[in-house]
């Protein structure tokens, strides 16, 4: 626009409109997308822990989150059964973790545990995954639950059945063996 003071002649005057840089709007668009899928986790995790309740009462006492698993306590200290949903795969989890100072530890559980392996599979009644994680300090022990996950929300009520029954076939597969070596 152009301005003028008293009998000057008239001038340029700029103004500058400021706005997001093109990094700026890719952040602000990484953080919708983390929000939206943070809160879809959230729902998806109160609707498993309704259905749970019915089956068992291993994560009765734990609130839905936003990150993607939930955990409850397997009874020893480190050793954490986990929910865990992924874009496309819901699985359960015997997780194997003590702590900074229990890397030994957590990889000697384990070994007992693994001693085990065709035994706990059979009173699972299916595949079980054993992951030592070498370049880790915990270690896991898992069981894929479907090849649906959080991606495909039609299929939610079949995925919550299949986590919880898997869950359930898995504590109970697990107990006696982490009552004895855990």
């Amino acid at each position: 626009e152009a301005i003028s003071i008293a009998d000057s002649p008239p001038a340029a005057l700029f103004t500058f409109i400021v706005g997001p840089s093109e990094e700026g709007v890719a952040i602000g668009e990484i953080k919708e997308a983390n929000a939206e899928t943070n809160n879809l986790r959230k729902k998806f995790w109160a609707q498993l822990l309704t259905e749970a309740k019915k089956s068992t009462q291993l994560h009765a006492n734990i609130s839905p989150g936003y990150n993607h698993w939930i955990s409850a306590s397997a009874g020893k200290k480190g050793l954490i059964y986990n929910y865990v949903i992924l874009k496309h795969e819901a699985s359960v989890e015997l997780y194997i973790d003590g702590g900074k100072q229990a890397d030994a530890e957590n990889k000697a559980i384990f070994d007992q545990l693994k001693k085990s392996e065709q035994i706990i599979g059979a009173e699972f009644g299916g595949p079980v995954e054993w992951q030592r994680l070498p370049q880790k300090r915990a270690c896991r022990i898992k069981v894929v639950a479907c090849k649906h996950g959080l991606a495909d929300e039609e299929k939610w009520p079949e995925i919550h059945k299949a986590l919880v029954g898997t869950m359930v076939r898995f504590e109970k597969a697990l107990r006696p063996h982490i009552k004895k070596h855990g």
